[in-house]
């Protein structure tokens, strides 16, 4: 029996660990302090435990942090990324997911270029339009209308170029991943050439 569990993106703890880690620390401080004042004398020392599920998100999310490419690593694979033809693109990031682990097939659809598969889950990758400046909401409908016809689970859409508020507004709404510019530059990384 396999259990399927994941977090509310709206749930405390994945705000936490989408937000800086010291908003984190600062929040677990305050409950300790909270607590320290409010529990008798006798119980003010295990003030601590009550704060601990959030100085561990707090210790994760500042490790994720710090591991992150900072903005020099970011802007130069994006640039190297940019400057790719489609095979050589499409070739890096099927490689890429292949060291994630995925099983990918390349699939001729409107607006779906792969499909991932892993645990039984199939997820559409969109990513024909990865240089363009600016990604509307057209491309993200036609990802959506793969992932119906396919029966997948879920869906990516992949660009390098600024996504316009309407489109991030949309892909919320249709449970489209968006993927950010960190996450592309981890993606590419073990791809990228030594110098």
């Amino acid at each position: 029996m396999k259990f399927n569990l994941k977090m509310n993106d709206n749930s405390l703890f994945a705000i936490l660990l989408r937000s800086p880690w010291w908003i984190s620390a600062a929040l677990a401080a305050a409950l300790v302090a909270v607590f320290r004042l409010l529990l008798p004398d006798a119980f003010a020392p295990y003030a601590f435990f009550v704060a601990l599920p959030i100085i561990v998100i707090a210790s994760y999310a500042a490790w994720q942090q710090l591991r992150a490419p900072g903005a020099t690593a970011v802007a130069g694979t994006l640039e190297r990324v940019r400057a790719m033809s489609w095979q050589e693109f499409s070739a890096a990031l099927e490689a890429a997911y292949r060291r994630e682990g995925y099983v990918v097939e390349r699939i001729a659809a409107d607006g779906a270029d792969f499909a991932l598969a892993k645990d039984g889950r199939v997820t559409l990758v969109g990513c024909k339009r990865w240089k363009v400046a600016r990604t509307g909401v057209e491309p993200l409908r036609e990802l959506l209308a793969a992932k119906a016809a396919r029966e997948a689970h879920d869906c990516v859409y992949l660009a390098t170029g600024e996504v316009t508020e309407n489109a991030r507004a949309f892909a919320t709404q249709s449970g489209i991943r968006l993927l950010p510019d960190v996450e592309l530059v981890r993606l590419f990384a073990a791809s990228s050439p030594k110098s």
